[in-house]
């Protein structure tokens, strides 16, 4: 079923309640391998629900339908010398995906990018919506500003929903300035430890990095810039006017001496960011995302390198953030529980079957899952079981 319009939206979902159909939402249906497998009587194509709202570039703020490709905001963005901070990415390569990226899916799955580090993750930038909940009913939450939310923050509800709560209609979004200019820089030999060491006391410095990776060696060797790096490379990015990255790069050559600028780094970002070095690949991914406070499972690798050292994985957001490989069809039905946020971003249909796409829920937890979920989506409408079985 094809919906054009919000009022489209509420028509299909009141016949689903009515008729007890469960429906798929899909927009541009690059990431809809990503989750457990699920069967709905009935896909919900919501990819007509594109293009721009409103745009005030004065004010950094940003209307548009769930449906706009991220390539269409990007240009539009661009234009006017703005970006948005989250990075949205688009991760259609690495799960072999054809289609068109939408911001409702980089939305849906927190697919946010290296500039978090610097800007914060989707969350922290959506400012309202609007969506259909399983009521059949439209809806809004949040408005145009930051300091909008009085009670229940729910815009942040959907970040990360995976469709389970309603069908969105409208996002809106604050926006930053696009830095004129981009310096990479890296920092080779350095062995996990000592590179995450390194890349955090960058992050507590006053760069202000927008990007902060750890490749180890097997990893770098798909990127030709420090595919000779020795035990693994440390990767700075920093953005501004020449005046200020002129200032930076003295800054950083003193806090990390040895930093050589990179060529084409800005490119090495993009390409951490959608995981496209482990495309190539019929490895497992799993994608784990850190809080603040807790240490990177590589953070205590020391010479000599472990066997892991030398396989597929990436830390990006300065170790807070890790991309790891497995071998296909290995997954134990487990995975890693870290309280930031872990996936199972992309396998085979049948280790998504039998294993856990995200971590299970403790029951306090859980029971708020199911309490939200029937608040949005009594019925199960959405996208059921897409992140948890029963849910």
């Amino acid at each position: 079923m094809i919906v054009e319009n919000e009022a489209q939206v509420v028509e299909a979902v009141r016949e689903a309640r009515e008729r007890r159909t469960t429906l798929e939402i899909v927009g541009g249906g690059t990431r809809r391998t990503f989750g457990r497998p699920i069967e709905c009587e009935t896909v919900l194509d919501v990819s007509r629900l594109s293009g721009i709202v409103n745009y005030e570039p004065e004010e950094l703020i940003l209307t548009l339908k769930p449906g706009t490709p991220l390539a269409e905001i990007e240009t539009l963005l661009s234009a006017n010398g703005q970006r948005l901070g989250f990075d949205p990415q688009d991760w259609s390569v690495l799960l072999g995906s054809s289609g068109m990226s939408t911001i409702g899916g980089a939305v849906s799955c927190n697919a946010d990018g290296p500039a978090a580090i610097r800007h914060g993750r989707v969350r922290d930038h959506l400012l309202g919506f609007r969506a259909v909940n399983g009521f059949g009913e439209a809806f809004k939450a949040g408005g145009r500003v930051v300091k909008n939310v009085t009670g229940f923050d729910i815009p942040k509800l959907v970040c990360g929903a995976m469709g389970t709560l309603c069908v969105l209609t409208e996002l809106t979004f604050r926006v930053f300035p696009k830095p004129p200019e981009t310096l990479c820089f890296a920092v080779r030999n350095l062995v996990p430890s000592r590179g995450l060491r390194l890349l955090k006391r960058v992050w507590s410095s006053p760069l202000d990095a927008t990007g902060l990776a750890y490749l180890p060696p097997k990893s770098a060797e798909h990127f030709a810039q420090v595919a000779d790096c020795g035990y693994g490379a440390a990767l700075v990015r920093v953005e501004g006017t020449a005046a200020s990255l002129a200032e930076k790069s003295a800054m950083l050559r003193d806090i990390v001496p040895g930093a050589e600028p990179l060529d084409a780094g800005a490119d090495s970002f993009r390409r951490i960011g959608s995981g496209e070095i482990f495309a190539g690949s019929l490895l497992d991914i799993t994608r784990m995302v850190l809080e603040p406070s807790m240490p990177s499972p590589y953070d205590g690798y020391e010479p000599p390198l472990k066997e892991e050292d030398w396989s597929l994985w990436i830390a990006d957001w300065a170790g807070q953030l890790v991309w790891r490989s497995n071998t296909a069809g290995s997954s134990s039905g487990r995975v890693p529980v870290f309280d930031g946020g872990t996936a199972l971003l992309r396998a085979s249909v049948e280790t998504r079957m039998r294993s856990h796409v995200f971590p299970p829920e403790e029951p306090a937890r859980a029971a708020l899952t199911r309490a939200v979920k029937a608040a949005f989506d009594p019925l199960g409408l959405f996208n059921p079981g897409r992140m948890y079985k029963d849910v």
